[in-house]
């Protein structure tokens, strides 16, 4: 251990032989991470996604608990005729224990990725005898494995009875969580600490204060003509939309931590006709309830702007899904048990605030104080060069052990930090 490396507590010889069984499931971890990533889950491909949920729910039976499949709420979007069309999620898996139990702990992850079946990224390999690359290895079918094996340390400890925790596993992380999001606040609401199994990075760094983030179509109609012989007819719905775009688009720098992105222009077809349909796509992201209320705020004068317009109508589809995740007092106190847990162990936990968004966002805005980086180390995550440190699986299992038996002997208060949760 680095001498810079003070430990906060000392670990006891029960938690240590614990962590020595976690050891022991290394190569297990490893071998399961490499089946899980050659199993294509990307979160349109629905026969994937419930192939990877059957692996899941055998794999977590292991806990004792009850696995249940949770149906999701189909959501709703923009198509590019321009129809409003519902989108349907396969289920989630739902994994509970002891509810009764004196402290609750909400564990959330994801086995969606953001690779297609057929995109050519479908099988791992390894790079060096530490480094694999595969889709999802980190995020986040590493991160469920080292959640999985740190439930099961905790299940082998003499104080597991005084833990209840629900697991959520969902299909939709990667495409918003639209249909998962009503149940993580269900869950976090009844829980006292969250607990999320995202990547952490190369170097072991944690995420820490997160940005909020909305994603929004804005949907103009106007009137097809002949743009030969009757272009006065018209009414150009792709112009429309393009001006909305530039007015969105000038609202940047404005307020300092609020960025407005146009990704896509959907409509329109033969150069010879007016466009009666143009559909402007774009996210923002914002650092405080304030900022997004400001921006929705502006959104909205830019459509009335549009809508002023002589045969063009203009209405608004999205919204904010993911709020912000501040480092408040509750989640600063999270912070701090993750790096005592990580002290013990010899590790030196970081922390660098994000504009990145994920399922922690969603357990805040029920009240529940949370840690959303807790998986493996990774890197390169959404592109064909996503890595994992194979020895961070075992080394991450390890740290949230810790944390799990902390809770459940009472080393880490987790009442406290949903008190703390309800200041703000």
């Amino acid at each position: 251990m680095s001498d810079t490396v003070k430990p906060a507590f000392d670990l006891d010889g029960q938690e240590r032989d614990i962590l020595d069984w976690v050891d022991g499931r290394a190569d297990h971890m490893i071998d399961t991470v490499k089946r899980w990533s050659n199993i294509n889950s990307g979160s349109r491909n629905l026969d994937g996604l419930e192939t990877m949920r059957a692996e899941l729910s055998d794999a977590f039976a292991e806990l004792g608990g009850a696995v249940e499949a949770v149906e999701l709420a189909p959501s709703q979007t923009v198509e590019l005729d321009g129809e409003i069309k519902d989108i349907v999620y396969p289920p989630a898996m739902k994994v509970s224990q002891r509810p009764d139990a004196p402290v609750r702990i909400v564990l959330t992850g994801h086995h969606d990725t953001v690779f297609p079946a057929g995109g050519g990224f479908e099988q791992w390999r390894l790079l060096d005898e530490d480094t694999i690359n595969g889709p999802g290895v980190a995020d986040m079918k590493g991160g469920l494995i080292v959640m999985l094996n740190a439930l099961l340390a905790l299940e082998r400890s003499p104080w597991a009875d005084q833990v209840g925790y629900d697991v959520l596993v969902s299909p939709d992380e990667e495409i918003g969580s639209l249909g998962s999001g009503p149940v993580l606040m269900e869950l976090g609401a009844k829980a006292q600490v969250g607990m999320t199994y995202e990547p952490a990075l190369a170097d072991g760094s944690l995420a820490g204060a997160r940005k909020g983030s909305g994603n929004f179509s804005v949907r103009c109609l106007g009137k097809a003509a002949h743009a030969g012989r009757e272009h006065h007819l018209g009414r150009n719905a792709i112009v429309a939309a393009a001006d909305f775009a530039a007015l969105l688009d000038a609202l940047n720098g404005q307020r300092e931590n609020v960025t407005f992105n146009v990704s896509r222009i959907d409509g329109g077809g033969a150069p010879n006709v007016v466009p009666d349909l143009g559909i402007c796509r774009f996210n923002i992201r914002v650092k405080t309830e304030d900022e997004a209320a400001w921006a929705k705020a502006e959104i909205v004068r830019i459509l009335a702007r549009i809508n002023e317009r002589d045969g063009i109508s203009a209405d608004l589809h999205g919204g904010f899904t993911r709020p912000p995740k501040p480092m408040s007092a509750a989640n600063l106190r999270m912070f701090e048990w993750t790096r005592a847990s990580g002290t013990a162990l010899g590790l030196d936990i970081r922390w660098t605030d994000t504009g990145g968004v994920c399922e922690g966002n969603n357990l805040w805005a029920s009240g529940c104080p949370n840690v959303d980086t807790l998986g493996v180390r990774g890197a390169d995550i959404h592109s064909d060069r996503e890595i994992a440190k194979l020895s961070s699986f075992s080394e991450r299992t390890k740290l949230s052990a810790v944390m799990l038996m902390g809770f459940a002997r009472g080393r880490f208060d987790a009442g406290e930090a949903r008190t703390l949760g309800q200041g703000g």
